[in-house]
C-alpha cells in the first residue's frame, strides 16, 4: 500500500508565508517612533474637524498624517512642538510671553512645516 504525502493547501502556504512577513515586518513596526494610542486618536480627530470630508476617506488621509509625523519625529518632540503652537492661541499677557519667546517660535514654525508637509504627502487639502 503506498501511502501518499499531501502537500500542504494553497492555503496553508499562505498562511505560513503570512507569519513569516508579520514576523519579519514587526521589528521595524516597533522601531518606529510609537504615539500612544491616545495621542493618534486625538489627533485624526482634530485633523478630521479641520479638514472635513468624506468620513473614510478623511479617517485614512489623517492617519496617514500622523504615521508620516510620527516617522519623521519622536512622541516627545510632537507632545513639545503641538503644545507650543496650540499655545500661541492664548490670548493676553500670558500669550504674549510666547508669541513673543524666539525660541518657541522657531518650534512652532517647525511644526507648522512638518504639518504642512505630512498633510500635502497625505493629500489633505487646506
Amino acid at each position: 500500500m503506498k501511502t501518499f504525502i499531501r502537500p500542504p493547501s494553497i492555503l496553508r502556504r499562505l498562511s505560513a508565508c503570512a507569519a513569516l512577513v508579520a514576523g519579519a515586518c514587526a521589528p521595524a513596526a516597533a522601531a518606529e517612533n510609537s504615539f500612544p494610542t491616545v495621542d493618534r486618536v486625538l489627533y485624526v480627530q482634530e485633523c478630521m474637524r479641520n479638514h472635513p470630508g468624506p468620513h473614510y476617506e478623511m479617517v485614512n488621509k489623517c492617519a496617514c498624517a500622523l504615521d508620516r509625523l510620527a516617522a519623521e519625529i519622536s512622541h516627545e518632540d510632537y507632545v513639545s512642538l503641538s503644545t507650543a503652537a496650540n499655545a500661541t492661541t492664548i490670548g493676553g499677557e500670558r500669550g504674549s510671553y510666547i508669541r513673543e519667546s524666539e525660541p518657541l517660535q522657531q518650534e512652532v514654525r517647525r511644526y507648522r512645516a512638518l504639518q504642512a508637509r505630512v498633510k500635502k504627502a497625505c493629500f489633505i487639502t487646506p
